[in-house]
């Protein structure tokens, strides 16, 4: 692996991994502000950079990508901007859950391709073992969006409250 690969997968894995504490505070009625900035920076430089590999034609990839920082432009908005006022509170907790679950699903896909066991299992991610582990993902993610969208109740953020 070259260091612009090993560098692009931290940033992923941090990504992910303060998606998970920041699902955690919206199922909870947290904000967890500097968990969420953290991973709002780490998801969009996760995009980012995967931009930066070289590529041939428009690929599947580079659909993710686009969708990802579409969806977090949506997710940035609504908690900063419009300070999850009204329905930007569940704008932004489904934007942020759709932002989480590419990158994860980025993740198994990426496990499927270059880990051996999991290539064996699946070498043209068409098989079973690569589907339903994408169902089961898929499952969990929509349940934990629900579950996040009925909780996240909090106050909007107020300019008093931003800066914790």
């Amino acid at each position: 692996m070259n260091t612009f690969t090993q560098i692009h997968v931290a940033i992923s894995l941090a990504g992910i991994l303060s998606g998970f504490v920041v699902t955690f505070g919206l199922i909870t009625g947290r904000r967890l502000d500097r968990w969420t900035a953290f991973f709002l920076l780490t998801t969009v430089a996760t995009s980012v950079t995967g931009f930066l590999f070289p590529f041939h034609g428009f690929t599947p990839a580079i659909v993710v990508g686009i969708i990802s920082l579409v969806v977090l432009v949506a997710a940035i908005f609504a908690r900063y901007a419009r300070r999850l006022a009204g329905a930007w509170r569940l704008i932004y907790v489904i934007t942020a859950m759709i932002a989480l679950y590419l990158n994860v699903f980025v993740l198994i896909v990426q496990l499927f391709q270059k880990v051996p066991a999991f290539k064996a299992l699946a070498p043209t991610q068409s098989e079973p073992p690569f589907v339903v582990t994408h169902l089961i993902v898929l499952t969990l993610f929509l349940v934990l969006a629900i579950i996040a969208s009925r909780r996240f109740r909090i106050m909007p953020v107020t300019t008093a409250t931003a800066a914790g």
